[in-house]
Order: C-alpha cells, then structure tokens, then sequence
C-alpha cells in the first residue's frame, strides 16, 4: 500500500488526489508541520530539505510531488488520467504538468516564504505585490488555454489537472484575484472531478473571492 506523508495544503493534496482518482490504495500519514519537526533528523532522513510531501511504496521513498504523480501513473495508473505517450497530447499533458509547479507554484512559494521569513514588512510586501502579479499571469496563460476545452489537455480529466488545479487552491489564498472567465469555470468543473473532494476535505476555505 502507498503511504503518503500528509499535511492539509500542502503538496501531498495532489498525491490523494490522484490515489483517490485512480481508486488505488493508500494510507494517509500525518506530519507536524512545525519548523521543528520538519528539521528534524528524523525527517530528513524521509524528505532531506524539510518539505512535505514523502510517498513510500514498499522499500521506495521519494519526494517531489510531480515525481510521484508521474511514477503513480506509470506503475499503476495502466493508462488512465494521461493521454498515449506516443500522441502530442502528451507532450502538451507533460507541459501543464510542470506549468502547474515550475511556473506557477514557484512565485505563490514565494508569497508564502516572504511573509513568514522576511523582518522588514516594506520589502516583503514589494516581493509578494511582484509575485502575486506572476500569478495572475499564470491563470491569464490558463484562462487562454482553457477557452479551447474543458480540461487543461482537453476534453477529459487528467493528472495534468490535478497537478495545476492543485496551484489554483493555492492561488485562491496567496495570490487571490477575481478569476476570468474560463478558469472560473474550470475551477468549479474540478470540484466535480474524482478524488477532489476527499483531497480537499481538511483544506480550510480561503478567504473570500475579491470582486474587482
């Protein structure tokens, strides 16, 4: 049975999420979050920079969210939430994949980093105002993918949803914005998705939606 080392929030969301969605397996492992903790060696030894998630399957440990959503697909998965890795489909599923991480949770990761690490308020808030603004420039490129179809990679629910749906939560509370129209959409389209709702479940609501 995949364990999977769980903080509400936190990048493990994506990792239910998916189990759930597949109908795999899993149990779901509790971590203090504190700073304490998490440099501990204890678990260090589990995720050496102190972050959440860890997945273990077996003997095999590994971190890094996107890592583990592609091994899941590919050990267990049998097809399912990708399109054929021979088609373009799937180069365009791979690119939305690390859209959602690379490009759009780094600069809300910062939002987060700079308000809890930074002494001096002035500067902190220059930094978030910056990053926040390459958000919205993240959900503008989905807004503008998302008018062709109605999932990230088409028609279809797949892991490359999961993955950016993921930094959307995130950007609801770090980088809040009226959404555009699509991605209005599409937000409330993966609330009806499989596993969304049990991924979700210990997630706090964010803060209300501005207006304008």
């Amino acid at each position: 049975m995949l364990k999977i080392y769980h903080v509400p929030l936190t990048r493990s969301v994506r990792i239910v999420w998916l189990c759930e969605a597949l109908g795999l397996p899993y149990e779901k492992i509790p971590v203090d979050f504190s700073p304490e903790y998490r440099a501990s060696p204890a678990w260090r030894k589990l995720n050496p920079v102190g972050k959440v998630p860890v997945l273990q399957d077996g003997e095999m440990t590994m971190f890094e969210s996107g890592a583990m959503v592609q091994y899941i697909l590919r050990r267990y998965g049998r097809g399912r939430l990708q399109p054929p890795e021979d088609s373009d489909a799937y180069a365009r599923f791979l690119q939305w994949c690390w859209f959602g991480e690379a490009t759009h949770s780094r600069p809300i990761g910062e939002v987060v980093n700079h308000r809890r690490a930074l002494a001096e308020a002035d500067q902190s808030a220059v930094a978030v105002a910056e990053m926040q603004q390459r958000s919205h420039a993240c959900v503008e490129a989905l807004d503008e993918e998302l008018a062709q179809h109605a999932f990230i990679v088409g028609d279809d629910f797949s892991a490359a949803d999961i993955m950016v749906g993921y930094t959307l939560l995130l950007a609801e509370r770090f980088a809040p914005q009226v959404f555009p129209e699509h991605v209005k959409r599409y937000r409330e389209l993966l609330e009806t998705t499989p596993g969304f709702a049990v991924a979700t479940a210990d997630i706090p609501m964010p803060p209300a939606t501005p207006t304008s």
